[in-house]
């Protein structure tokens, strides 16, 4: 087989040595005003390689942005130190890490909001699910549909977290379009029913995305600012009339942005897949740069897809969380260590930090 995996790979101004991703995990160990710490800067680091691209976990840019309590926040400049120990940590062992910006809309309960207050959303259309807090999940509360003159700040908000990014040493920024979060929100038709400039017809629905977009782009240039979509996901209880077209008139638009990478998730497989999915094949051709493909892939998959030409790079999750030196493993057909889900979100060391290293002969390693 051939090692695409291994193979070097520029995405915009950035050289890859390899196309294996660390996709973006949330993982809620913030400290106290949801600051990056010393625990978060060992995971990070633990799991860089030289030329390898690391996704941060998704960092809310404004307080309202909360579902996951405990998240590393990138909305207050007390945050930026923080951030900078983390990507100091990788950039010496040779890694590119970019920050992904993120807002869950309507996504959110009211305690964790400032003041308790309803989330925000385009339209008030409450979604099924709960959030996360650190005592428990709680249901999602009833958003308020926000006012026309609220967007500009949220944009605003989200160029500010930019430019946070960019003092804390990150090397690009991702807009977190995806999941039903607070872009995807506006961009489908299932939870935008807006008759203003935000709402109605595909191109006024795709106005939060562009803007959050161009915003980043302002401050960082378009080579270095990413979007991730989930054209054929239903978290969040999202749904369009007409999925092809919605995401079709987005990767077109991003495309013409310039922006240096579109990352997708793709669709699920198996009984449960979608009949007429939209996924990185039907997106290549509306996107001429760098594709990210995410979604359960082992090592065979990866390769596969990337020797179609569909994708450019391959996001590893869960694989990440339990091997912190999943490249290595992946390059020498090693076994990977099983996942523990119970401490996924929250939680200290374990199932963070503590994943053994393999030692090269067969056995596993302690992890550092």
């Amino acid at each position: 087989m051939t090692d695409l995996l291994f193979s070097p790979k520029f995405v915009g101004p950035t050289r890859l040595d390899h196309r294996i991703v660390m996709a973006p995990l949330t993982r809620m160990r913030a400290s106290a005003g949801d600051l990056p710490n010393d625990l978060m800067r060992t995971y990070y680091t633990q799991r860089a390689t030289p030329g390898g691209l690391l996704i941060s976990e998704a960092s809310p840019v404004a307080l309202t942005g909360y579902g996951f309590e405990r998240a590393a926040g990138i909305y207050d400049d007390a945050q930026i130190a923080g951030w900078r120990l983390i990507t100091d940590g990788v950039h010496d062992r040779g890694g590119r890490m970019v920050l992904q910006l993120w807002h869950v809309g309507r996504q959110s309960a009211r305690v964790l909001q400032p003041g308790g207050v309803a989330p925000i959303a385009p339209s008030a259309i409450r979604a099924d699910g709960t959030a996360w807090t650190l005592n428990g999940t709680v249901p999602y509360d009833m958003p308020r549909a926000l006012d026309r003159g609220e967007i500009p700040g949220l944009v605003a908000a989200y160029g500010a977290a930019a430019e946070r990014a960019l003092k804390a040493g990150f090397d690009g920024v991702e807009i977190h379009g995806a999941n039903g979060y607070l872009p995807d929100q506006f961009l489908q038709d299932g939870t935008n029913r807006r008759t203003d400039d935000y709402g109605g017809p595909i191109e006024n629905r795709a106005r939060f995305l562009r803007e959050v977009t161009q915003a980043a782009i302002d401050v960082w240039g378009a080579a270095r600012v990413g979007v991730r979509l989930t054209p054929s996901g239903a978290y969040g209880s999202m749904a369009d009339s007409d999925r092809h077209a919605t995401f079709g008139y987005a990767a077109r638009m991003l495309d013409r942005m310039g922006i240096g990478y579109l990352h997708v998730v793709q669709p699920r497989i198996g009984a449960d897949a979608e009949v007429d999915p939209v996924d990185v094949a039907t997106l290549r051709p509306l996107f001429r740069r760098t594709i990210i493909a995410a979604g359960g892939f082992t090592r065979d998959s990866a390769e596969r897809l990337l020797a179609s030409g569909d994708a450019d790079l391959i996001a590893f999750g869960r694989s990440f969380i339990a091997n912190p030196d999943l490249v290595e493993r992946l390059r020498h057909d090693w076994p990977l260590n099983r996942y523990d889900r119970a401490t996924f979100y929250g939680g200290d060391a374990r199932g963070y930090t503590d994943y053994p290293f393999h030692d090269g002969q067969g056995a596993r390693g302690q992890g550092v």
